[in-house]
């Protein structure tokens, strides 16, 4: 049980971190007309252009400090597993363009999944497993039955858009998935995803609704995409067992 209050102490210490960060400001010549927008988490196009907007202000005068705190805002996100990434995701592409905005995204997405496998690891094993047991299990299995071509079952999941990432994230120390497997599989499995938010993110204010960003289109060749990932480990699994068969 002490193990598991670690976690609201480190999601608070960060939480204050966060906000010390987006509340002292760096200063800007128009700054009593600008600081009317608060900085938070958008949680809709309208909210997103607006933060978008100061941000970029801010982005031509203190690049680094937009850097850090959009770097820790998506870190934030991605290690307590909150909602909203897209979001973040579109923002990226809006203040850094494609060239810059995607790759730091997808490091980014990779680096804070990775630090909720190691707070999960950590301190939240027992509890997954205690809430989520049939969910655990079934997943368990699966693994279980792609071992041989894992990195490849790993890139399915994470390229299938409708699979749970927080949930891949805070079981994957459960299921014994090694951690650098796991950064590489969220690296290079969600890079579709991002590409697309980013893109997007480019042309913010042509987009009126997210599911202009999603069509029915984009999702069955992101579902597409996964299917093909699992050839290789089938064809590996297939391999191994015929040459095992032959000794």
């Amino acid at each position: 049980m002490a193990s598991i209050v670690w976690i609201p102490v480190i999601f608070g210490v960060a939480s204050c971190l966060l906000y010390l960060l987006s509340t002292y400001l760096p200063e800007l010549s128009s700054v009593q007309e600008i600081r009317r927008v608060t900085l938070k988490f958008p949680t809709n196009l309208e909210e997103l252009t607006e933060i978008a907007s100061l941000l970029k202000q801010y982005k031509d005068l203190h690049f680094n400090y937009v850097v850090v705190l959009f770097s820790c805002a998506y870190l934030y996100k991605q290690t307590f597993a909150i909602p909203g990434s897209v979001f973040m995701n579109l923002l990226s592409g809006a203040l850094f363009g494609v060239w810059y905005g995607f790759p730091f995204t997808c490091v980014l997405t990779a680096t804070g999944a990775t630090f909720c496998y190691l707070l999960s690891q950590g301190f939240g094993k027992a509890y997954v497993v205690k809430y989520f047991p049939v969910k655990v299990k079934i997943l368990q299995e699966k693994v279980d039955e792609n071992m041989d071509g894992l990195f490849f079952f790993l890139l399915f999941l994470r390229l299938f858009p409708m699979s749970p990432n927080w949930f891949l994230n805070m079981t994957s120390p459960i299921l014994n998935i090694p951690i650098h497997l796991f950064f590489m599989s969220v690296l290079l499995g969600l890079m579709p995803y991002n590409f697309i938010c980013v893109q997007t993110g480019c042309i913010l204010s042509q987009i009126k609704s997210i599911e202009d960003i999603f069509t029915i289109w984009t999702l069955l060749k992101l579902a597409a995409i996964a299917v093909v990932m699992l050839i290789p480990g089938a064809l590996l699994k297939k391999y191994r067992h015929s040459h095992s068969s032959t000794q």
